[in-house]
């Protein structure tokens, strides 16, 4: 069964934190960014992210509870981390 999430990150930096983000990732995992749109195989997920002037929509698939808990943690982690200051809230919507 593949488990499915979502989350909608609203920032005017949604562009430059989908870069940092795969630019980060793709030390250790395939990343590519194609027309705007990241995508990340972390191996035991995959990631998707859109970026808009105003939002970072993220998508992830996995195939186990604990892959899919432990990539929402990551990008999470991550992207609250390379937000600094401004402390971003990633929300996950399951489905």
């Amino acid at each position: 069964m593949t488990l499915k999430s979502q989350a909608i990150v609203e920032t005017p930096k949604a562009t430059r934190y989908l870069k940092a983000l795969c630019n980060h990732f793709s030390r250790k995992v395939t990343t590519q960014v194609v027309d705007g749109v990241g995508h990340v195989q972390f191996g035991f997920a995959n990631c998707q992210m859109f970026a808009t002037d105003c939002t970072l929509t993220i998508h992830i698939t996995a195939q186990t509870e604990d892959n899919f808990e432990r990539v929402k943690f990551v990008i999470s982690d991550h992207l609250e981390r390379f937000s600094g200051d401004t402390h971003l809230q990633v929300s996950w919507v399951d489905g």
